[in-house]
């Protein structure tokens, strides 16, 4: 009774809630938790019918809303990763024909046999979980003054939901297949579109990676997602001439970012890193045969 009390007071919608108890009931800790998080439908409900128009002083027309507390969370979120870490940011350019000249002889097998589309996203969680498994301290991250290190791979991916920018976390991707981490993406980005992503399935990543191509973006510096070390950036495909064996060719090309923490990872490794996923993009036969 105490927890459908909380969650009528509270205005919350019960269906949007995971349950963590006996059968997938919902407890009271986990109406508690999304309170907390500041996630609620009604949240944000409520602070979108609180704005105001009032006249500048120039006579013209303002709307004054306040914040939503998602996306408050998420300002506060950003504003901690540059004031409390040693932010730097390296570029390379990976050449992506390799990676579409698969997806274009298999992706009608790939969907028949597995049920879901092969995408770019898959490539890069496979090709980052790799370059984490060969330099494991970009998966680490700083508590206080110790250096807290991971035997696996949680990979948070940043994806466009209607309330703002939300990053749900792949579980173990470097023990998933191409399969298995489409399937799962397409899951949270769903649940994304649905308002229904859960805290524990936000929290908890050792790594990110963000997708700023979809909307166009040829070249940005991600922010780090603290408290971890770095972040991957993506960005638009677009052809541009290379040189090839010495001839020049048009390819089709993306830029890539990787955005560290320079208190726990020196530059050399950082590089050496992003070095490494390009060569897995670029060689995807090394990511199939694990390589």
């Amino acid at each position: 009774m105490m927890t459908k009390k909380l969650i009528e007071e509270n205005k919350l919608d019960g269906s949007t809630i995971d349950g963590s108890g006996k059968d997938g009931r919902i407890t009271k800790e986990d109406v508690l938790n999304v309170l907390e998080s500041g996630l609620t439908p009604a949240s944000d409900t409520a602070a979108a019918s609180q704005g105001s128009i009032g006249m500048s002083k120039e006579g013209r027309l303002e709307e004054r809303v306040p914040m939503s507390r998602l996306r408050a969370k998420v300002a506060e979120r950003l504003l901690q990763a540059s004031q409390s870490t040693a932010m730097l940011t390296t570029f390379n350019e990976v050449d992506m024909k390799p990676i579409m000249d698969i997806r274009k002889q298999y992706k009608e097998k790939f969907k028949e046999t597995h049920g879901v589309g092969v995408g770019f996203m898959s490539f890069f969680t496979k090709a980052v979980t790799e370059a984490l498994r060969q330099f494991p301290d970009v998966n680490a991250m700083i508590d206080d003054d110790h250096i807290v290190s991971f035997d696996y791979a949680d990979i948070g991916i940043a994806v466009s939901g209607p309330k703002g920018l939300m990053v749900p976390v792949l579980r173990n991707a470097e023990q998933m297949s191409l399969a298995e981490i489409e399937a799962e993406i397409r899951r949270l980005a769903l649940k994304s579109r649905d308002g229904k992503l859960t805290i524990q399935e936000m929290t908890g990543g050792t790594f990110t990676i963000t997708n700023g191509g979809v909307f166009g973006s040829m070249l940005s510096t991600p922010i780090i997602n603290p408290p971890q070390s770095a972040i991957l950036g993506m960005h638009t495909i677009q052809d541009r001439p290379v040189a090839i064996d010495g001839e020049i060719v048009i390819r089709p090309m993306m830029y890539l970012a990787l955005s560290y923490d320079h208190r726990l990872l020196d530059g050399k490794e950082a590089v050496s890193f992003l070095i490494a996923i390009k060569d897995q993009l670029e060689s995807p036969e090394k990511l199939l045969l694990n390589l």
